[in-house]
């Protein structure tokens, strides 16, 4: 079993079912962490002293308070730790359960378990660290279609932005509107019409509101 782990989770209370999971698990020397910034010094110094953290378990969202972080979310974290510390097995423990999101984080951060906040969390959670330990990796029950083939759709996180505002109802003009404001690119109209065409080619939808049922049926939305 991982003999140093680090947990970083800014609800103390997620932290404490956390622990209580690792000491079951008989790790010997686990760290606990409410900012993202914290987190990646505790790593830095293990690797400095030569006691480098084996396994790091991170939230993604972190609230933010008056105190300046450096990392504002567990995904920056993530692609931070990533460039630096390959090596390190990483353990995502969220509520966010958007497949894209699990899907991006598992195939271009080499996430090594994805496991949803719930009910049986700390269950899953126990589960994914053995799994991980033996160099394997875990998906919550709930998203594993994330990375099924039906999944493995050729889709942005432009299109991703595109489709949600579709399904807030706006029309394609004033989309082209939000994206200029927000130097979204490309903003034209004529852009738009052309992505959205492609999108329901690629997703087999009849018009624009089959297209916004299918993605969410997927979970991409």
């Amino acid at each position: 079993m991982f003999s140093k782990v680090l947990v970083s989770d800014d609800l103390g209370s997620i932290n404490k079912g956390v622990l209580t999971v690792l000491e079951t698990l008989a790790v010997e020397e686990f760290q606990q962490v409410q900012y993202c910034d914290d987190a990646y010094i505790k790593i830095k110094r293990g690797i400095h002293d030569n006691e480098p953290f084996q396994l790091l378990i991170t939230d993604l969202s972190f609230k933010a308070d008056h105190r300046e972080q450096k990392f504002n979310s567990g995904e920056e974290l993530i692609k931070q730790l990533r460039i630096e510390n390959p090596e390190l097995k990483i353990i995502v423990y969220s509520v966010e359960d958007r497949l894209q999101k699990v899907r991006s984080l598992m195939r271009n951060q080499k996430v090594n378990a994805y496991v949803c906040k719930g009910r049986r969390g700390l269950i899953e959670l126990a589960n994914a660290i053995h799994e991980v330990y033996n160099n394997g990796t875990f998906l919550s029950p709930q998203i594993e279609q994330a990375l099924h083939p039906k999944a493995e759709l050729e889709i942005e996180d432009y299109d991703i932005e595109l489709i949600h505002h579709m399904a807030n109802g706006l029309s394609q003009d004033e989309i082209s509107h939000v994206f200029k404001n927000k130097n979204i690119s490309p903003s034209s109209l004529s852009s738009i019409e052309k992505r959205l065409n492609k999108l329901r080619i690629q997703f087999k939808a009849n018009n624009a509101i089959h297209l916004v049922a299918i993605v969410k049926d997927l979970g991409l939305i």
